[in-house]
């Protein structure tokens, strides 16, 4: 059996979603200190709907496909819908990682998490201030 699945190698020769955006509405950043990856999602939310979603991985190939795969999951998917996606249903979505890899499915939900945190912040913030502006 091969060690990567061929879903891994795919999102890691041709990941999705790299990039950053300009003005996010949550940004996260997460890293493993044991390994050195670091993983830094950038979302764009529009109506509660994760209309768009953009990774930074500086890692290995497990985390570069981690964070591929998770931008596609969660891509197009409600906000809620999206807190729920845990690392388990990254490593299944890529067929498998080996399981001295699986932190970086991990990193990649953590990385989401942070991400939909930060929104939520900057969003009861955006609420405060309206209201004193009233």
């Amino acid at each position: 059996m091969a060690l990567y699945s061929e879903k891994v190698m795919d999102h890691f020769r041709n990941p999705r979603n790299v990039g950053v955006i300009e003005n996010a509405d949550g940004v996260g950043e997460v890293g493993n200190a044991k390994c050195g990856d670091i993983m830094k999602m950038y979302l764009k939310i529009d109506d509660d709907v994760i209309s768009d979603v953009k990774f930074e991985t500086f890692g290995c190939g497990s985390a570069i496909a981690s964070s591929s795969m998770a931008t596609e999951l969660i891509k197009g998917k409600p906000v809620s819908e999206a807190m729920q996606l845990t690392n388990k249903a990254v490593a299944e979505a890529l067929d498998g990682l080996p399981d001295y890899k699986m932190h970086c499915s991990v990193l990649a939900e953590e990385a989401i998490r942070s991400a939909l945190d930060d929104y939520y912040k900057k969003k009861a913030e955006n609420e405060i201030r309206d209201l004193h502006d009233r």
